[in-house]
């Protein structure tokens, strides 16, 4: 991981086109603001994680293991 200090109205980069800034620091908040391009999806951790458990819930178990046996059957192809 990496770690950097930045005070209030300063940035990082993350690639070109990811912009993290620091808007505010009050007491033991931090008020971040991110510009990203509208494709690329920016959520909370707690929103993210939910949302990836929704979906591995509304996954169904027999498509899963459609996916596992047809990966299992490329690699016996390759053989």
């Amino acid at each position: 991981m990496l770690v950097l200090t930045r005070k209030s109205n300063q940035s990082i980069m993350i690639g070109d086109d990811i912009e993290v800034s620091v808007l505010a620091i009050m007491g033991e908040k931090v008020r971040i603001g991110i510009q990203a391009p509208r494709d690329v999806p920016v959520f909370r951790k707690e929103v993210y994680l939910e949302i990836q458990q929704e979906r591995s819930s509304e996954a169904d178990p027999k498509d899963a293991r459609e996916e596992v046996d047809a990966a299992l059957r490329s690699l016996g192809d390759s053989e």
